[in-house]
């Protein structure tokens, strides 16, 4: 790491890989240096769409590359414990998409792995680096709506998708809670922390994968959080947040608002709008100015998405699951240890 700029190494190539990369070399103070897949092909030619110098056709030679400052790690989730740990124990720090693992044992281990080697490692929750989601979140700290009561967040998809597609492939840890749940779910706990009971139900797939999920989710303050996601009906994506004294409705788009608004007692509705010089809602921009930022300062792990909160978001979707009988191959009944050998992954 140089004072001019962050040299990034991109783990996988796929669709969100693709879209990180591409914010990322809009930033003046990001170089992306190298790229790894299991398919030298498909290292090549991302490798080439986006002008970066070295492309290898295999997880570990990125990992040992040591003019790397920090690996982006974008396979499918199941991979997330093999793969960023494989970049921990070379000594590099990650950015690793969500869900974070499969589990919450997984995530324990890759954070545990990251403070022993005082490695730099952040989920890429990017709506917690949002700016207006940050904004929302201050007013609701410093008691703009008075104390919350309830939140709703919801996140569904139209498909129809295949029982080939990685949505309903098991191993791949198909299903709309990893893939689309961690959204209303972060969102509640960045509010509201780790709840104390979690309810849930759910409709399965013939492949055992969750087709659609609802929890309530509820706290010690007598706080409740309604959430939902689907792979099979588009929802608006909308959230609330009601408090004692007031309401902020995100009418649609919550983990990346254009705006929202906030409802008080005895006021007016009060807007709050996205800034245009923010750049478009769905940059992921946000949370790389956050990585490099906590490289530059030396920190290990980003305030905005603490580890912690990321352990406890696992823990619930771990309870939502066993509520609903979720279960990936090769996991035990109590959700721990590895789910099956990284092999099994499809190649990205």
């Amino acid at each position: 790491m140089t004072a001019e700029s962050v040299r990034w190494g991109i783990l996988a190539t796929g669709g969100i890989a693709a879209a990180f990369t591409a914010d990322l070399v809009d930033l003046p103070d990001a170089e992306v240096v190298a790229v790894a897949s299991r398919s030298q092909a498909s290292a090549e030619a991302f490798a080439e769409r986006f002008g970066i110098e070295r492309a290898y056709g295999e997880w570990g030679a990125l990992a040992e590359d040591a003019d790397i400052d920090v690996v982006y790690v974008a396979t499918p989730h199941a991979a997330h414990r093999a793969a960023a740990g494989l970049c921990l124990e070379a000594g590099r720090n990650v950015l690793c998409e969500k869900a974070f693992t499969l589990n919450a044992r997984e995530a324990e281990e890759l954070v545990a792995l990251a403070r022993g080697r005082g490695s730099f490692l952040m989920e890429a929750m990017w709506m917690y680096c949002n700016p207006l989601v940050r904004r929302l979140k201050a007013l609701v700290d410093d008691g703009a709506v008075g104390e919350v009561r309830h939140v709703q967040a919801d996140f569904g998809l139209a498909g129809p998708f295949p029982p080939a597609h990685r949505l309903r492939d098991p191993l791949q840890g198909g299903g709309s809670l990893l893939d689309l749940g961690v959204y209303p779910v972060s969102f509640a706990q960045l509010l509201l922390g780790e709840p104390s009971d979690v309810t849930a139900r759910a409709v399965l797939s013939d492949e055992g994968v969750d087709l659609q999920t609802g929890a309530l989710l509820s706290w010690e303050s007598g706080a409740l959080a309604s959430v939902h996601c689907s792979i099979v009906g588009g929802t608006a994506t909308s959230a609330s947040v009601t408090g004692s004294q007031g309401r902020i409705d995100i009418p649609n788009g919550f983990f990346f608002p254009d705006r929202f608004v906030l409802h008080r007692d005895g006021r007016d509705p009060e807007e709050f709008a996205a800034d245009p010089a923010d750049g478009p809602r769905n940059s992921l921009r946000h949370e790389a100015r956050e990585v490099m930022r906590a490289l530059r300062a030396g920190e290990t792990e980003s305030p905005l998405v603490p580890l912690d909160g990321t352990l406890a978001v696992m823990r619930t979707l771990d309870a939502i699951r066993e509520r609903v009988g979720v279960r990936y191959p090769g996991e035990s009944p109590e959700g721990e240890g590895p789910l099956r050998p990284v092999e099994a992954v499809t190649p990205a």
